[in-house]
């Protein structure tokens, strides 16, 4: 059961990027040293923040537009789901999922955090900076112990994209305390038990508490 499984909760810490420096003093003196550096494409750009009216289930969502042309700088001849860091004005961000709209365009979904951080809303102009972010996704331990004693929501789970995969478990971490992070691997596990993906859960949860603030 859920309540059995939520315990201790622990951070990821991200890995440092580092450009290497090849050297070798046993070489001969007349030798070129090599300096060896790994360059990953940043793109930037000015856009506006738009919302979705009726779109299925990206209904509501706040979100900005990756033209098919940046996004090839960013991911050369891909078309599918991927992650980038950078900055949204001077907010960082990292392993955040860019979603294929067709034509080669994608989007990035800006939750309520990003939107507090910028200090931005839908029509608003927004500087962008980005990098695709190759670091191996690490989903939260606590979430998928929790999702194995649910066989029904593990499955269901794992047949989501690795972006909504994500979702949860971004969600689940950036909670702030212990008490929160168990409420949301309950709520969780939960949702993907009734095969609810991330954007339904909200919505529901959303429509649960106006519910209750109508009483």
């Amino acid at each position: 059961m859920v309540a059995n499984c939520i315990a201790d909760y622990r951070e990821q810490v991200p890995a440092i990027e580092t450009v290497q420096t090849i050297h070798s003093a046993a070489v001969p003196p007349l030798a070129i040293l090599l300096s060896v550096s790994i360059v990953i494409p940043m793109v930037q750009f000015v856009t506006t923040i738009l919302q979705f009216a009726a779109q299925g289930e990206k209904t509501g969502w706040t979100y900005i537009s990756i033209p098919a042309k940046i996004a090839q700088q960013l991911k050369p001849g891909n078309k599918k789901s991927f992650r980038v860091k950078g900055l949204l004005d001077n907010y960082p961000i990292k392993g955040i999922a860019l979603l294929p709209m067709g034509e080669g365009d994608f989007i990035m979904a800006m939750n309520a955090t990003m939107r507090k951080a910028t200090g931005k809303r839908k029509g608003d102009s927004l500087k962008v900076k980005l990098e695709a972010d190759n670091k191996p996704l690490v989903l939260n331990k606590e979430l998928m112990e929790c999702l194995a004693d649910e066989p029904a929501a593990l499955s269901f789970f794992k047949s989501l994209p690795a972006s909504h995969q994500h979702y949860f478990s971004k969600w689940v971490e950036s909670a702030k305390t212990a008490a929160t992070t168990a409420k949301r691997i309950a709520m969780a596990v939960s949702a993907l038990a009734k095969k609810m993906g991330y954007p339904e859960m909200m919505r529901a949860h959303k429509k649960d508490k106006e519910d209750w603030g109508d009483r």
